[in-house]
């Protein structure tokens, strides 16, 4: 691919702009308590948790609609209108500020989580809500995480995986307690939507305190230095001048951004679509797709924390493990096709943990590397631009997901 290890993608980067542009007059103040972590754990937990509860609440919206892929469906218009959302922040995402956009998205999603059981209640069942403050809440938050220390976006990453958890612990309660009928599953999904309207609250809460840190005014006043060096050089950031600066961050993040592309591009093709729909078990029965996300949940967490411990820095291997998954395809393939062992329940589980474990561990790699290529008054953007890549693998795996029901 051109490239031998982390630091040789598209040429040698710039030289590090924190260590040219440490701040004179102050040391770097410490994250007391890991209160900065925590919080931006805390909000990646929150940006997903509004789409989990959507794709935990299957049971009650395939109830309503039972003709319907509802999994499908939900996949690709959350993710191709999610795109077009991404598209138009990627380009004037330079004409506002990240703890605006932040606030915006996040109160979106509380109004968005409120109108949807309240439609539902009152109007029409199972109408879904407009959900563009994901995309204004996370383009936000990975941008803002990338021009901070690796460990928050591997802990806004890590959030991510856990939100995924907590929903699902959440769906084998209510499994457990509320019975299958169509009462049962409208609580169940109203209990969804008030978990995570109770936490986004609490995430506006947090992000406003994390603003306030002094680790985190820091970081900004490092990148406020960056930009008027960079201001004085190049002049104003308009115009020719802002379109050349971005596409030279596209060329700098590419391979990054390809590797997450085929991350999502396999992880959406087969999750959650094949597993709540394709296979099934005697044994388990209506517990069987339930136990799988969880355990695919379960594991992607495990991947996203991996990252705190072992960091593997060398592109060429993680971009080649990344190519080395779409191998899920003829193995998950062969889970409804092959020989009866493979479509036991074993095989099946032990892929989709390995699908959850790779998934997580890659992108979160893939993520943390991608902002410390470029110089720190680019690392927003080109986090907001990672994320357009796995917009993209996202938007075109659940496209491709459709393939199973053909």
């Amino acid at each position: 691919m051109g490239f031998s290890d982390g630091s040789a993608i598209c040429g040698d980067p710039e030289p590090d702009s924190e260590s040219v542009l440490l701040l004179r007059t102050s040391l770097k103040p410490e994250d007391k308590f890991n209160l900065g972590y925590i919080i931006y754990f805390t909000l990646g937990v929150g940006f997903l948790l509004p789409w989990n509860s959507f794709i935990t609440a299957v049971d009650y919206f395939s109830y309503l609609y039972p003709e319907a892929s509802v999994d499908r469906v939900f996949a690709v218009v959350y993710m191709v209108v999610g795109l077009a959302c991404l598209l138009v922040i990627v380009f004037y995402a330079h004409k506002s500020e990240a703890y605006m956009r932040i606030n915006v998205g996040l109160g979106i999603f509380v109004v968005s989580l409120i109108v949807v059981p309240v439609m539902d209640a009152v109007y029409i069942k199972g109408r879904v809500g407009l959900y563009d403050g994901f995309y204004v809440t996370v383009g936000g938050l990975i941008g803002a995480a990338g021009e901070l220390p690796e460990r928050y976006m591997q802990a806004i990453v890590a959030g991510s995986g856990g939100s995924g958890v907590l929903v699902s612990m959440l769906r084998i309660l209510t499994k457990a307690v509320f019975p299958q009928d169509a009462d049962g599953l409208r609580k169940s999904a109203y209990l969804y939507f008030f978990t995570s309207i109770v936490f986004m609250v609490i995430c506006i809460v947090l992000y406003n305190v994390a603003h306030k840190l002094p680790i985190m005014q820091y970081y900004e006043e490092l990148k406020a230095e960056a930009v008027k060096e960079e201001k004085a050089e190049k002049g104003p950031m308009t115009g020719p001048v802002w379109r050349a600066t971005l596409w030279n961050i596209v060329g700098t993040v590419k391979w990054y951004g390809f590797g997450i592309v085929l991350i999502y591009v396999v992880t959406l093709s087969i999750f959650p679509g094949y597993i709540t729909e394709d296979v099934h078990s005697l044994v388990l029965k209506d517990w069987y797709p339930v136990l799988l996300i969880t355990g695919y949940n379960v594991f992607d967490l495990v991947g996203k924390s991996l990252t705190a411990v072992y960091l593997l820095e060398n592109a060429k291997v993680a971009i080649s493990a990344c190519v080395v998954r779409l191998l899920f395809f003829p193995l998950f393939i062969g889970c409804l096709h092959g020989p009866q062992l493979f479509r036991t329940e074993f095989p099946v589980s032990l892929l989709t943990c390995l699908l959850g474990l790779t998934n997580g561990y890659l992108t979160s790699v893939l993520m943390i590397m991608a902002p410390k290529s470029v110089q720190i008054q680019h690392a927003e953007t080109s986090g907001i631009v990672m994320l357009l890549f796995l917009v993209v693998g996202l938007a075109s795996g659940s496209v491709i997901a459709w393939f199973w029901v053909i």
